[in-house]
């Protein structure tokens, strides 16, 4: 079976059970959180999917690389299902695709901008602006470039505006080649 598939219906069943006993918010961070002991923790990914291991220890380390012991019984119980099935070796982009899905359904959008220096009241005006125009959550998450100079790039919802005086220097230089070529 297709990983995506999978991953996505397991998903969409945690999310449906999570927002049948309210818990939608505290699942998401969870699974955040085990998402990132995933990425962080190359050794995590490996232990899971070892056949070795007892399935009890299993769960007792998913619960611990979830939260520890304020794990919700969802998670709890969520993580027991997909271990049961064998469908350990998918946990990972079940946990992606949960992301996905929670901030799809809350209307959260992820965007990137990269500034020159760090400027926080940029950051909160240009979310600002982003919600009102999206009618949504808008979190950027700021990264600092010093070869933009002066500016920003910001990307959000697959769009990329580039503002940055790096970028106007460069069309700059573009349009005198462009100009020196019809002269000669």
């Amino acid at each position: 079976m297709n990983t995506g598939v999978v991953s996505r219906r397991f998903a969409k069943a945690l999310l449906a059970y999570a927002k049948g006993e309210g818990l939608e918010d505290k699942v998401y961070k969870e699974v955040k959180t085990l998402a990132a002991h995933f990425a962080e923790v190359p050794g995590l990914r490996r232990a899971i999917e070892n056949p070795v291991l007892e399935r009890s220890k299993k769960l007792e380390l998913l619960c611990e690389a979830s939260g520890g012991k304020d794990v919700s019984q969802v998670m709890t119980r969520f993580l027991s299902l997909v271990l049961e099935d064998r469908r350990e070796k998918f946990l990972q982009f079940m946990m992606w695709s949960y992301i996905d899905l929670y901030q799809e359904d809350k209307h959260i959008l992820i965007g990137k901008l990269t500034t020159a220096v760090s400027s926080p009241k940029l950051v909160a005006h240009l979310q600002k602006l982003a919600s009102e125009k999206t009618h949504g959550e808008v979190i950027l998450e700021e990264k600092v470039d010093k070869g933009l100079i002066g500016g920003y790039i910001i990307e959000l919802g697959g769009f990329r505006l580039d503002s940055s005086v790096a970028n106007q220097l460069k069309r700059v230089k573009q349009q005198f080649i462009a100009k020196n070529r019809r002269i000669v």
